[in-house]
């Protein structure tokens, strides 16, 4: 299946009082130093209240190992959101194919970009086609432009950031609540592998006073070629291990398995607080300089191996991140 970058931006929330999120969001990376940004414009419906918009941004900088992140909540009154393409206002942001806007935070948090988007792949789909229009998983991603550049200017507090041919990607996703508890990895572009690409995820889900094992789901695009781990029967024979801040997964479809192994330390990681839908809230450790190993097998014997350094975005989302305080 084939879906255009405007039909996969499309605005998915159309009002009620049932519960949504909904969030655009843009990251990159620059092209050789550990430096990141993270810019998400986001609707966030509660189960009978009033919905808001969010603006959130994070600075990453992994030469002083200093993270600087932000968020406004704006009434909905100020916020618009396109139904047939990308067309996000938040107050006085903006995000569209062409420019994102905005600001967040005061003094020394204080946020603002002026970023023009140009380039990029065609969208790609982390689910099954059929997954986007059921009722499972309650939670839905993909990505409507990987490989986005970006050219502008990022002011973390007083000090300006050149943007200069930061490469990265536009990402959508959607639900009536956060999943339960996921790791979440997206690399554009590996070491000496600039084409290269993967998304992957592993969440457990709560149903009643059960938990699901891990389901799994990943696209690796590499040298012109998809490989998609992705139906129903791959993601829970999935395996997959968590061990302090770093993740691992492995997983099958035919002759072809996927190794992926992924870990930040905790200088490169911000505890953020995601308010969900039916109430409470999940806490993610988000970061977007993470380190990333993946292993492709086929028939037990390596294809090919990548790795970035610190290129990698990375999520870690439960209920609580025990060592980390929440700063947006």
């Amino acid at each position: 299946m084939t879906i255009s970058r405007d039909a996969a931006n499309a605005a998915r929330w159309g009002g009620g009082s049932g519960g949504h999120y909904e969030s655009w969001f843009v990251r990159a990376n620059h092209p050789s130093r550990p430096l990141a940004l993270w810019i998400r414009y986001t609707i966030f419906a509660p189960r009978n209240g009033r919905a808001e918009g969010e603006l959130w941004a994070i600075a990453f900088d992994g030469e002083q190992e200093v993270v600087t992140a932000g968020k406004r909540e704006v009434s909905i009154d100020a916020c618009r959101f396109g139904l047939d393409s990308l067309n996000v206002v938040i107050a006085d942001a903006h995000l569209d194919d062409l420019k994102m806007v905005g600001s967040v935070g005061e003094g020394e948090k204080h946020l603002a970009w002026d970023l023009r988007l140009e380039g990029g792949d065609e969208p790609i789909l982390l689910l099954q086609p059929s997954a986007y229009a059921s009722g499972f998983p309650r939670a839905k991603a993909l990505v409507p432009r990987p490989f986005v550049r970006l050219r502008g200017e990022l002011l973390v507090g007083d000090t300006r950031w050149a943007i200069d041919d930061w490469v990265g990607s536009q990402n959508h996703n959607w639900g009536s609540r956060h999943t339960d508890r996921y790791a979440w990895a997206q690399v554009v572009g590996f070491d000496g592998a600039p084409t290269a690409f993967l998304e992957c995820i592993s969440a457990k889900l709560k149903i009643g006073p059960l938990w699901t094992p891990y389901l799994s789901a990943a696209v690796l695009c590499v040298d012109g070629r998809t490989y998609a781990f992705n139906t129903m029967l791959q993601s829970a024979r999935s395996r997959v291990r968590r061990t302090g801040l770093g993740w691992s997964m492995r997983i099958r479809a035919g002759d072809d398995e996927l190794e992926v192994a992924v870990d930040a330390p905790p200088e490169r990681l911000v505890a953020l607080r995601y308010r969900n839908p039916p109430g409470g809230a999940k806490v993610c450790l988000n970061s977007k300089l993470a380190r990333a190993n993946v292993v492709l097998r086929r028939t037990g014997r390596r294809q090919l191996q990548l790795t970035s350094t610190h290129r990698a975005a990375y999520e870690l989302v439960d209920d609580t991140a025990p060592g980390f305080t929440t700063v947006a």
